[in-house]
């Protein structure tokens, strides 16, 4: 199982968000690159970055705080966050991203996640972030009458090749995640699963290479000390 430690990004700076909360967000005074190289000194592989303000606005704030890590590390980094145009896609792909992860538009705009999907391969992951088990989107702002399991099941027989399951409950709530529901996720053939959202112990990390989940987002848990990266890879 691989560990991405994420780096979550709001007007340029580190943050990190209780339960999809703009209203309970963290600030964090190192800079991103910094984050970044001292998660790849720590022996890191792997990054997830998320652009907040993308995923509300489409424009995609921080573009060039992410094309600097990508440039300033060796990391495979995947990036989510208001990716709604194959212009966004490769603009991340050109920058060195080496995965994209669609979130509100994957569910909203079917043909574009085919299309995309069709066009990029592997390189096309998708964000289902779950409230309740149904389907979250701009921003974890908007709950649709979707519901995330099935939606899955829809995306593995599409080809889409890896998932990021969020249980919106369990984030930055440093409580645990939901492992039930990853334990029925794994069911689901030819898709691998990411796992995000309340990972802080580890308990939690075993749990989820036990039941041979693909990867582990740790978030909230690396900047609390709650859980030593250079100690879990």
């Amino acid at each position: 199982m691989k560990l991405y430690p994420a780096i979550d990004l709001r007007g340029g700076k580190v943050v990190r968000l209780t339960q999809g909360d703009y209203d309970r967000m963290t600030v964090y005074d190192r800079t991103p690159i910094e984050v970044a190289q001292a998660y790849e000194k720590a022996g890191a592989s792997c990054l997830h970055l998320v652009d907040l303000d993308g995923a509300k606005d489409e424009g995609g704030p921080n573009f060039e705080t992410i094309k600097e890590i990508l440039r300033s590390t060796s990391l495979f980094a995947e990036v989510g966050g208001g990716i709604r145009s194959f212009e966004r896609i490769e603009a991340y792909l050109n920058a060195g991203a080496g995965r994209v992860i669609l979130g509100t538009a994957a569910l909203e705009n079917p043909e574009f996640r085919q299309e995309a999907v069709r066009r990029y391969g592997d390189k096309i992951a998708v964000g289902v972030d779950a409230k309740d088990g149904k389907v979250a989107t701009h921003g974890w702002l908007t709950v649709s009458e979707v519901d995330s399991f099935e939606f899955c099941k829809t995306l593995a027989d599409e080809g889409v090749d890896s998932v990021i399951y969020t249980d919106i409950a369990c984030d930055g709530a440093m409580k645990g995640t939901n492992l039930p529901a990853y334990k029925k996720l794994r069911t689901i053939k030819n898709l691998h699963i990411i796992a995000s959202g309340g990972i802080c112990t580890e308990s939690d990390i075993k749990a989820l290479a036990d039941m041979q989940i693909d990867g582990a987002i740790i978030g909230k848990a690396l900047f609390t000390g709650a859980l030593d990266l250079k100690e879990m890879l």
